[in-house]
């Protein structure tokens, strides 16, 4: 039982450290990349493409990170299970709901017209 506590322990530092190490990371790369403004933009971009590389990385070893990638593969399956609409399908509702709206709109242009009208009347 006192090992499984100590793995524990050991394990929870290091993800303490990599997310400290992350924040390092990207705190430093922004300051560099705020130092070395006038360096091409190109090489710069270089350097962000790398750093995001091991920056996802080191985040997808942590143990939210685990958790992440999981959590988006899972949701990649429910995708693939969902019956997405046609083309037609599509544009009947799309049409519908603009005819609503444009109906709804109309009403209450009319109701606020007949309101106007009639507190026109009654301020004469």
């Amino acid at each position: 039982m006192n090992t499984k506590a100590r793995e524990q322990d050991s394990k929870s530092k290091k993800e303490v450290v990599l997310w400290i190490l992350i924040i390092v990371l990207v705190s430093v790369a922004l300051a560099i990349d705020y130092h070395f403004s006038e360096v091409a933009w190109s090489l710069r971009l270089a350097g962000w493409i790398v750093l995001s590389c091991l920056l996802i990385f080191l985040v997808l070893i942590t143990k939210k990170g685990k958790q992440m990638w999981k959590f988006a593969k899972q949701a990649r399956i429910e995708m693939r299970k969902v019956v997405w609409p046609n083309r037609q399908d599509t544009i009947r509702a799309t049409t519908i709901v603009a005819l609503l709206v444009l109906g709804t709109a109309l009403i209450l242009w009319g109701i606020d017209s007949i309101l106007l009208w009639l507190i026109g009347l009654l301020t004469e």
